[in-house]
């Protein structure tokens, strides 16, 4: 049998983890915490790819050429989790499990990262984990593939 692909996609400014904001993200690098995830998904069997981008055009780009080529998806969307409809519809159109990260706990944040207008068309959300919480969602796509 062949073995899972997964895609974990990060959004804007999560390649600056490590240096912004240390009281909520930590200090460990973007890149340290990518080399984890990978590690992470071998162990529970899958493939898997990090994809980082601070455009959305981009991120769009890519879920569109998911279908065929993955099983699943974890994916932190950074600010675009609160307003970017166009992320949202493009997660709709490729009919695979995503599941939503986030590092922080969006519900113990600012007001404007309350709401999460991907949510519905996610499989679920896991946020307050710091690092932790891409492998709980690696973890939870295991039943969603």
């Amino acid at each position: 049998m062949a073995r899972k692909k997964v895609l974990v996609i990060l959004g804007p400014n999560l390649n600056m983890v490590g240096i912004r904001e240390k009281g909520v993200y930590g200090d460990e690098t973007a890149e340290s915490i990518n080399v984890q995830i990978i590690e992470n998904a071998k162990k529970l069997g899958y493939d898997c790819d990090v994809y980082q981008s601070n455009h959305e055009g981009d991120i769009i780009d890519k879920i569109h050429s998911l279908k065929g080529v993955y099983h699943g998806v974890v994916i932190n969307a950074g600010a675009l989790t609160h307003y970017s409809y166009a992320l949202r519809d493009a997660i709709a159109c490729v009919r695979i499990p995503f599941v939503e990260t986030h590092m922080s706990n969006i519900h113990t944040r600012e007001e404007f990262r309350h709401k999460s207008v991907i949510a519905d068309v996610c499989a679920g959300q896991i946020s307050g984990f710091g690092k932790n919480s891409y492998f709980l969602a690696l973890a939870a796509l295991k039943d969603l593939m």
